[in-house]
């Protein structure tokens, strides 16, 4: 009840507003490999998209996000116009999709958090730090770059920089940009897994800790859930294949229980796959006459993972988390 109560306030800050219709069924990239024989779940046909070890997009592409060769000159720029004009140029010039926001703002984004963890955390035990889903290693090395050069010795010397990251690709470029410092990598690990797989984190741990997540909870995958006017119940909505490469929605009665709990949570109306909640006779007569569907999206991803870590950590810990 406490983590619904938790999950409610995060999630009510913004309504969840139905979205138009995403457009008539539609070829894919490597949509063969992506969806089989059996339907799946949206969010699980986006989680293979982006993370699957052979076909997903962060696994595919070792360049999936930016790296820059040196620090932006802030302090050369007139305005804002002029730092857009040079970020158009930085995009034009690199063959990446985006760039993340601690690595256009390096180091000082990286030197904030580093900043704000040493005023905060006591540093008469070992510091330790998890990075979930690291990218390129950027926050990692300018982290660990400031605290080496304003904390005690002893703070740098006994820390421990644990990055967690799915994709493989990203976690062998985490290694390669902290090496940049050698006496970093001592204090440096990545794991290369699932940051949600309960059996990847051990035993619990008493210690304090920091767990930094940037670019996370917009990167996970959510789901999809339909009307069929404005009366009608909410669906769960699946992926399926038709003919070769084409991808089609499916719709059925909500049965997944990580669908239910998040429109619980939300407190969405109409949501309930027995029927509708709204008891005005004109609204169901205006539905009839004039019926229009209804698409949602719903924060899955990120409620299961939120939940997953509130259950792997009993102690102390601070979450920086950043949703563009």
């Amino acid at each position: 009840m406490a983590a619904s109560r938790n999950l409610f306030s995060l999630f009510h800050r913004h309504r969840v507003i139905p979205v138009e219709y995403l457009g008539p069924p539609s070829s894919a990239l490597f949509s063969t490999q992506i969806v089989g024989d059996t339907p799946i779940l949206v969010r699980d046909f986006i989680h293979k998209a982006l993370y699957d070890p052979n076909v997903g997009y962060f696994s595919q592409k070792s360049a999936s996000v930016g790296v820059l060769d040196s620090s932006i000159k802030f302090n050369r720029f007139e305005g804002r116009k002029a730092y857009m004009k040079h970020l158009d140029k930085i995009y034009k010039q690199s063959d990446v999709s985006w760039f993340t926001p601690v690595e256009l703002f390096k180091p000082w984004y990286a030197h904030g958090i580093a900043e704000s963890i040493l005023r905060t955390t006591n540093l008469s035990v070992p510091l330790k730090i998890y990075e979930i889903g690291g990218g390129s290693g950027t926050c990692a090395k300018g982290i660990l770059d400031y605290i080496k050069l304003n904390a005690p010795t002893r703070v740098y010397d006994n820390i421990s920089y644990t990055s967690v990251e799915i994709s493989s690709s990203l976690a062998a470029k985490q290694i390669q940009t902290v090496g940049e410092v050698e006496s970093h990598l001592s204090k440096f690990r990545v794991e290369h897994r699932d940051a949600t797989d309960r059996n990847g984190w051990g035993d619990v741990n008493e210690q304090p800790c920091w767990v930094i997540m940037l670019e996370v909870l917009d990167n996970l995958p959510h789901d999809l859930i339909y009307s069929e006017n404005q009366t009608s119940p909410w669906m769960e909505v699946w992926v399926e294949r038709k003919q070769g490469e084409k991808l089609s929605e499916l719709y059925r009665p909500i049965e997944d229980s990580l669908i239910k709990s998040c429109i619980e949570i939300l407190d969405m109306p109409d949501a309930t796959a027995g029927g509708s909640r709204v008891s005005s006779a004109m609204k169901n007569i205006w539905a009839k006459v004039f019926p229009k569907p209804r698409w949602c999206w719903l924060p899955t991803g990120c409620m299961y993972y939120l939940l997953k870590f509130r259950n792997f950590y009993k102690f102390y810990m601070e979450l920086y988390q950043r949703c563009l």
